[in-house]
């Protein structure tokens, strides 16, 4: 493997190979847990259940391997479908030969 020098080297680079980890609130993303702090601030029984709901769906897409931007991008492909035009029609580059 390596002597203890190289481990201790490894070491003091450790805080750079972890800076891009995304950051976590116990199992889940930390941006899953906003619906928490909605809760901390307008605590309802529908705002418990559908900080539940959010919770476990996101829990579910984590066990899928998807990550939280990509979760929402999945869902709302599954809302909205899987064709939609980024723009309208007018606003379409069209293709232009300089040639």
């Amino acid at each position: 493997m390596g002597t203890r020098e190289d481990t201790e080297d490894a070491k003091v680079n450790w805080h750079w190979r972890n800076s891009m980890r995304p950051v976590r609130f116990f199992a889940l993303d930390a941006r899953a847990a906003i619906p928490f702090i909605i809760l901390l601030f307008h605590f309802r029984m529908y705002t418990l259940f559908v900080t539940i709901v959010i919770t476990i769906s996101f829990w579910m897409f984590e066990r899928r391997g998807l990550s939280f931007p990509s979760a929402l991008r999945t869902m709302r492909t599954w809302l909205i479908g899987q064709r939609r035009p980024g723009w309208i029609s007018p606003r379409r580059k069209r293709l232009i030969d300089y040639g």
